[in-house]
């Protein structure tokens, strides 16, 4: 492939002294940054590319590669590192302001403002047009899998979410990893695998880009019209509606994604050792959510009996290739009723090579169960029988397709729900304490006798 002209690659030694006064403060203020609470004492640069010249007489484009140095990381273990895209000009448009994170204060480039570069669409559109024509971009690579067309205006998504999001023309959408680690990303692995395997509840990767040894972004249609699971369940709740034919189908979705999965992958099945080690795993998990958030502590000795019991249960053996963070706003159902399973990232705090573990299937049933709840959970009061319907149509939905009733092994089912709401503590004490009592509630009921 070759590589294009207009890119060059500056030495990091000579850019990271001008940015990273303007990094600093800006970086653990970003929705995507993973190291909140903890303060940032250094950077370094893996790789600096400028995908338009910075000293030119229009906008340039600078990619990055950055390694955020914090305290409290295991020793051997390597820094964090996040993309990054950033924006430079001499006068920043009004429209830009506020994705300005300051000006360079010295050296060649001093006096010219650094900007998020996704929210420039002149800048959006230039990653696009590097998707349409494979290539290389110093160490960036681009690819497709079809000719796309030219012409499509971008537009940045403001959902919440631990990436950056960009829709093109309500065509495609591009998915941009914000926190990067080495080998595949389940969110191009999988949604490949499916494609190869013929399902079509995927949306299938027309287009991505990434280094030797890292994805970077994801390209895939765009499913406009659409509108996600957790929408539409809070709709039907609002409206006094039930939602267990929605929720049937939502079972038989999971199940066709999870036998296209074991048709395109290698599916094991684990000795009693290996399963108690994933038991383990996830006491070692309620260990440490509990030092980080005290509440959970009275309810431990509860949670660690229900956790343990996956490592006897009668399916825990048997593991495949998962989604991995299945959840109503991971699912989109169309104008014509069909659901379509997106975001196969998994849950971006674990590390890239324990989410492309083989799991058993039931983990994926566990988080969707989780999400009924809390969607019956935010609404007032509180509809428990709601989202007991729901719970039990989408396991026999699943049931349906599969030939296997996720609720003939409670055992596992109720561990891996367990793991999931410990999870789910710590997620929402850091990033949204609000919504700690939805999580809680679930403690509660977990930590009692089965």
């Amino acid at each position: 492939m070759p590589e294009t002209a207009a890119t060059t690659t500056r030495a990091p030694d000579a850019l990271l002294p001008l940015l990273a006064p303007l990094l600093h403060p800006w970086l653990p203020r970003q929705r995507w940054f993973a190291g909140k609470g903890r303060r940032v004492t250094g950077f370094s640069l893996d790789a600096a590319t400028e995908l338009l010249p910075l000293d030119g007489p229009g906008p340039g484009l600078l990619h990055l590669l950055l390694r955020v140095e914090q305290p409290g990381r295991p020793a051997g273990e390597p820094a964090d590192c996040y993309q990054l895209l950033l924006g430079v000009r001499d006068r920043l448009p009004p429209r830009l302001a506020p994705a300005l994170i300051g000006r360079i204060r010295q050296g060649p480039l001093a006096g010219r403002a650094v900007y998020e570069g996704l929210r420039d669409p002149r800048l959006a559109g230039l990653l696009y047009e590097r998707l349409r024509t494979p290539g290389r971009a110093g160490p960036l690579r681009f690819h497709a899998t079809r000719a796309l067309p030219g012409g499509l205006a971008p537009r940045v998504l403001d959902a919440e979410q631990s990436n950056s999001s960009l829709v093109f023309g309500d065509a495609y959408i591009l998915k941009i990893f914000r926190r990067v680690s080495p080998g595949a990303n389940p969110d191009l692995e999988l949604p490949l695998a499916l494609g190869r395997a013929g399902c079509d509840r995927v949306p299938g990767p027309v287009a991505w880009f990434e280094t030797a040894d890292a994805t970077l972004g994801v390209l895939q249609p765009y499913l406009h019209g659409s509108r996600d699971g957790w929408r539409l369940a809070l709709d039907a709740l609002a409206a006094g509606r039930g939602f267990t034919a929605e929720a049937r189908g939502l079972g038989r979705a999971t199940a066709e994604v999870h036998l296209a999965l074991a048709r395109a992958l290698p599916t094991l099945r684990l000795p009693r050792a290996e399963t108690e080690d994933l038991a383990a795993a996830m006491d070692r998990r309620l260990h440490a959510a509990a030092q980080a958030v005290p509440a959970l502590l009275p309810y431990v000795p509860g949670l660690r009996t229900a956790l343990a019991a996956a490592g006897g249960a009668e399916g825990a053996g048997a593991v495949q290739r998962v989604h991995g963070d299945l959840h109503l706003g991971q699912t989109l159902r169309g104008s014509d009723g069909a659901w379509a399973v997106i975001d196969f990232e998994g849950e971006p705090a674990k590390p890239l090579d324990e989410r492309r573990r083989p799991q058993p299937a039931l983990r994926d049933v566990a988080g969707m169960l989780r999400s009924f709840d809390y969607a019956a959970r935010t609404h007032r009061p509180w509809n428990a029988q709601w989202a007991a319907r729901c719970r039990a149509a989408y396991c026999a939905g699943y049931a349906e397709v599969s030939g296997a009733d996720p609720r003939a092994d409670p055992a596992l089912l109720r561990a891996y729900e367990t793991d999931k709401a410990v999870y789910e503590v710590v997620y929402e004490a850091r990033h949204r304490p609000d919504w700690l009592p939805v999580p809680m509630s679930a403690i509660q009921r977990l930590a009692a006798p089965a």
